[in-house]
C-alpha cells in the first residue's frame, strides 16, 4: 500500500467466525490445563489471526464465546469450593490467580513475538508499530470482554483488597500529611478519592470531562503501574505490551566500557548521545524533508497515542517530543 496522498485503502477482508471446537466428553472447567486448552484457541484466533483489518479483532462463533463463558464461570466455581474449607489456603492462593497470570504469560509471548518481526531499518520502525499496535489493541479489547467474568470475580476482588492499580500505600504519605486530628471517616475517604483523582490528570482527566475520558485514563494509569499490580485484562494486555514491545525499543544502548562523556561546550546543543531505536526512528520522520506533512503528523499522532495508552508517562522524554511536535508543528 503506497503512504501519503492518493494512497489506496485495501478492502476489508474479514475472517470467518471461529466454531466452537469439538471437546468430546472432556470438561474444559476440570483443571487449568483443560479450561486454558479449550481458550488457547480462541485467544490466538482473536490476537493472532493474519488480517488486514488493524480496527477490528476477528471473531468467534456465539456458540463458543457462550461455551468459554460457561467454562470459566464453572472454573472459578470450582476453585471456590475446593478452598472453601481451607481459609489459609484461599488467603494465600485467590482463586482466578493461576488463569490470571496465564493470561499474563500470553500477552508477554505475544509482545515478544510482534517485536521480533519488527523490521531492521529505523525509517520504516513507525510504520510498522502503528498497525502492529491497532491490531493487538483491537484483539486485547475483544479478549477483555469474552473473558470478562475473569475481571467480575478476580481483577475486582484484588482491587477491593488493596491490589489494583493504586493502593493505599502508594498515597498514604501524601493524604496522611493532610489528615488532621478529628477528620471523620467520610473526610479521609474523600481526601483520598482526591488524590486518586490527582493520579488520573496525568494521564489526561480533567474535572468535569466525560465518563469516556476518566475510563481512558484510568486505563492508561492500569497499564502504567508495576507488573505485580492486577489490572483488568485490556490494561494487562497494554501494559504487556509496554514491557515487552516498547521498553526495548525505547530502550537507550549503553556505552561501552566505563568512558564517562567530558563535560563541554556543545555550541547550545545536547550532546550527541546513543539513544534508543525508537528515538531515532521520531528523529528520522520529523527531520526528514520528504514527507508529507499529513501523513507525518499522523504517525506522530497514533504513537503518541500509543505510548500513553501503553502506560509510557508523560515525563519521557521522547512523549514530550512528540506531544511538542503536535502542539506547535515544530521539531
Amino acid at each position: 500500500m503506497s503512504k501519503g496522498k492518493g494512497r489506496q485503502v485495501e478492502p476489508m477482508v474479514l475472517l470467518p467466525p471461529m466454531p466452537n471446537p469439538s471437546a468430546g466428553s472432556a470438561n474444559p472447567s476440570a483443571s487449568l490445563s483443560s479450561l486454558w486448552g479449550y481458550l488457547l484457541p480462541a485467544l490466538n484466533h482473536i490476537v493472532r489471526s493474519p488480517t488486514n483489518s488493524t480496527e477490528k479483532a476477528p471473531v468467534i462463533d456465539i456458540s463458543y464465546h457462550m461455551g468459554i463463558h460457561t467454562a470459566t464461570y464453572n472454573y472459578f466455581t470450582m476453585q471456590v469450593e475446593a478452598v472453601s474449607t481451607n481459609k489459609e489456603r484461599e488467603r494465600l492462593t485467590p482463586s482466578g490467580t493461576d488463569l490470571y497470570e496465564h493470561i499474563d504469560k500470553y500477552y508477554a509471548e505475544v509482545a515478544q513475538e510482534l517485536l521480533l518481526g519488527a523490521p531492521e531499518d529505523d525509517s520504516s520502525l513507525i510504520q510498522f508499530i502503528i498497525p502492529c499496535f491497532n491490531r493487538y489493541a483491537a484483539g486485547a479489547h475483544s479478549v477483555n470482554r469474552l473473558l470478562n467474568y475473569v475481571n467480575r470475580h478476580y481483577v475486582k476482588r484484588a482491587v477491593d483488597e488493596d491490589r489494583g492499580w493504586l493502593t493505599l500505600s502508594d498515597i498514604f504519605d501524601a493524604v496522611a500529611k493532610a489528615i488532621q486530628d478529628g477528620d471523620t471517616k467520610e473526610k479521609i475517604t474523600n481526601k483520598l478519592k482526591e488524590r486518586r483523582m490527582e493520579e488520573l490528570k496525568k494521564w489526561g482527566w480533567n474535572e468535569g470531562g466525560t465518563s469516556e475520558q476518566l475510563a481512558r485514563a484510568e486505563s492508561c494509569a492500569e497499564a502504567a503501574s508495576p507488573l505485580e499490580r492486577v489490572v483488568p485484562l485490556s490494561a494487562l494486555a497494554l501494559r504487556r505490551f509496554r514491557t515487552e514491545f516498547m521498553e526495548p525499543l525505547l530502550a537507550v544502548p549503553k556505552l561501552k566500557g566505563n568512558k564517562r562523556r567530558k563535560p563541554g561546550n556543545h555550541n547550545g546543543k545536547a550532546p550527541n548521545l546513543p539513544k534508543g531505536r525508537l528515538a531515532r526512528a521520531v528523529r528520522e520522520l520529523l527531520e526528514k524533508q520528504d514527507v508529507d506533512v499529513e501523513e507525518r503528523r499522523r504517525l506522530v499522532t497514533e504513537l503518541a497515542n500509543a505510548m500513553c495508552i501503553t502506560g509510557v508517562r508523560d515525563g519521557h522524554p521522547l512523549r514530550k517530543r512528540l506531544d511538542k511536535y503536535l502542539l506547535t508543528g515544530t521539531v
